[in-house]
């Protein structure tokens, strides 16, 4: 599923083959113009000494901002391609004869070719007039994955697990009142069958709560859970955390994780309380309608990304 998503949000000139492969050799590349404007893009430019610069001599590096989401200058750039890292072990993408390195000045390595290609996508498509990381979200669970991560690993663990029990999927509205005999109804038709799912994945059955306080999972389903999550790769917990925030639920990203969910599925199963009230009362332009397009959008990235950098 995962995989599917990916190939359909790449845009078509990827397969065309516009984002080239390159290999590591030195290669000439147009420079693009200086960055100016916004935040500083540290550059790092060739040797004044070297007869011929290459591109393992050259890196250009985001700054820290870039993770904020503003804009962080201009294009500097030509092109964004990508290439085999140096020590042949993962890929790296180039902007122009430039290394891509993260905002802590790391080398943007990646795992597979396909995550390398799907980020110079997003560099490729950047506007003259400024670099807009808020357009970028592959390049930032990118970062994410490889800086934040692996420093913060328990942590992001165990903020994951502290609102397990106020999960999405367990909290079930009332069946005595008119206002949600509706919601009450289609969370038994599209969520019971996720909470099954927990049960045979797990061993454990989930609780399910009315009160807006949430309840309290048996702790082997809790330590079952958190199992899962000290398995995963830097990657894998990136993209998991990202839509853990977006659907305010651990067990759709695990879904998804596993394959029992696709990402209209679990964009459903998010807003179906809130689509529920649409339908009655009616959507509000320049509310409902973004929030949807915002959810689409981080659910999507973050499955794309997943799937991206398990060479899927």
């Amino acid at each position: 599923m995962a995989t599917v998503a990916a190939r359909r949000l790449l845009p078509r000139w990827v397969a065309g083959g516009r984002c080239r492969l390159l290999g590591t050799a030195a290669e000439t590349s147009p420079r693009g113009e200086e960055a100016g404007g916004g935040d500083a893009i540290y550059v790092k430019k060739p040797a004044a000494a070297a007869a011929v610069s290459t591109r393992d001599e050259t890196s250009v590096a985001m700054p820290v901002s870039f993770m904020t989401g503003s804009v962080v200058g201009k294009r500097f750039y030509n092109d964004a391609t990508v290439r085999r890292a140096d020590d042949g072990n993962g890929w790296t993408v180039m902007l122009d004869y430039r290394t891509l390195k993260s905002p802590a000045k790391r080398p943007l390595k990646l795992s597979s070719r396909g995550l390398a290609m799907a980020i110079a996508v997003e560099w490729e498509y950047q506007e003259a007039d400024g670099i807009r990381p808020f357009t970028m979200p592959l390049m930032k669970l990118a970062c994410t994955a490889l800086e934040r991560v692996p420093l913060t690993r328990t942590k992001v663990i165990d903020n994951l697990m502290k609102k397990f029990h106020q999960d999405l999927v367990f909290c079930r509205s009332p069946a005595d009142s008119e206002l949600t005999i509706g919601v009450h109804q289609k969370q038994k038709e599209k969520i019971d069958p996720i909470l099954d799912w927990v049960n045979t994945e797990f061993g454990f059955k989930p609780v399910v709560y009315t009160t807006f306080f949430g309840g309290k999972q048996e702790e082997g389903l809790t330590k079952a859970v958190e199992t899962v999550l000290k398995k995963t790769t830097d990657f894998e917990l990136a993209s998991i955390d990202a839509m853990a925030a977006a659907a305010h639920s651990l067990v759709i990203p695990l879904a998804i994780f596993r394959g029992r969910l696709g990402i209209e599925e679990a964009i459903e199963l998010i807003r179906l309380e809130e689509d529920h009230q649409v339908d009655r009362w009616g959507l509000v332009e320049g509310g409902h309608d973004v929030d949807i397009a915002d959810l689409k959008v981080q659910m999507s990235s973050a499955v794309v990304f997943l799937g991206l950098s398990r060479g899927m």
